[in-house]
């Protein structure tokens, strides 16, 4: 019961505050972390193909480990002068760690700088949360950019620190995301990471093969909810979730783009490099900004029913083990 009350009060508190600006953030300790460790790691092993291996697994193992203990041996020391303390210190790190406001926020940024700035200022506002070149995106371009974001990070910087938190709390909800932060920092398929960040990449890819696929499928449920095609989610996802690279992100992909009825992916510039992404969903319709909000209702719709789902599993767990 502690978790339920924990993960659903952390949930709350994003939702109405998202992330301020001014509060130190774990994600920024996390980011300067991997920054610090990176070269020294790299100089510690040989530059070789297998040492850089070596030195990213590493990196890999610890900073998910030492998240996990440094989170758990304060909250143990808060407990211990007060459970109230450790219950108020728990709800403010896994609200910390959850990612749905100002997933939103940036999202919606893109359609207002779209509709007063034009593609230019769409551009440089799409930039700001997506990792391809943004310079030769279209209006539509933009959009489609934004939506495909909110629906693979509804999975990684909502969904699944969900589940995580309501696992094992604010230790192993840090970890999740001490491993996501090596994925997105160092986990690259570029001349300077496919080494270094191969077992950051795969951890990821582990940690998140599970929310991954119970997003899609909540996303599925959710779609009435939110006014949007359940069967055309379930159809897109069915069949297309496959076709994408990330042997997760093409989950809750496939799965917006048939809620929506559009066509998401497709060719994009990474580093200078365009990469032919197979497109998931069918363009039944033309993108448009509206669908930034729709997928942010969706994405809120499918993490209220997952933060649901997983309370009264836990519930009756906690019963049956009475």
């Amino acid at each position: 019961m502690y978790l339920v009350v924990v993960t659903a009060l952390a949930f709350a508190l994003d939702a109405v505050f998202g992330d301020p600006r001014w509060l130190p953030h774990p994600v920024v300790a996390m980011g300067r972390a991997i920054s610090w460790a990176e070269p020294r790691l790299r100089a510690a092993f040989p530059d070789s193909p297998a040492g850089r291996r070596r030195a990213g697994r590493v990196l890999a193992a610890c900073l998910p480990a030492a998240s996990f203990c440094l989170v758990w041996a304060a909250l143990a020391l808060l407990g211990a002068i007060s459970p109230v303390a450790r219950f108020a210190a728990e709800v403010y790190l896994c609200y910390q760690l959850l990612a749905a406001c100002e997933l939103r926020r940036q999202s919606l940024a893109v359609a207002r700088a779209l509709a007063t700035g034009g593609v230019g200022a769409a551009r440089r506002a799409v930039g700001m949360i997506v990792g391809r070149d943004t310079s030769s995106l279209d209006a539509a371009g933009c959009i489609r950019a934004s939506v495909e974001t909110v629906a693979e990070n509804a999975s990684d910087g909502v969904i699944a620190p969900l589940l995580y938190m309501m696992i094992g709390g604010a230790p192993l909800a840090a970890a999740y995301k001490a491993v996501n932060t090596l994925d997105s920092m160092v986990g690259y398929k570029n001349p300077r990471y496919i080494d270094f960040g191969r077992a950051s990449a795969r951890l990821d890819d582990a940690a998140n093969w599970i929310p991954a696929r119970v997003t899609a499928l909540c996303m599925v449920a959710a779609a009435p909810l939110a006014g949007l095609s359940a069967s055309g989610a379930a159809g897109a996802w069915l069949r297309d979730h496959a076709s994408h690279p990330s042997p997760n992100a093409g989950h809750p992909e496939s799965a917006v783009a048939g809620a929506l009825g559009v066509r998401l992916n497709g060719p994009g510039v990474y580093g200078g490099v365009l990469v032919q992404k197979p497109y998931v969903g069918d363009a039944t319709r033309q993108i448009e900004p509206e669908d930034v909000a729709r997928t942010c209702r969706l994405m809120y719709a499918a993490s209220m029913l997952a933060l649901a789902a997983a309370a009264v599993i836990r519930l009756a767990i906690c019963l049956a083990a009475r």
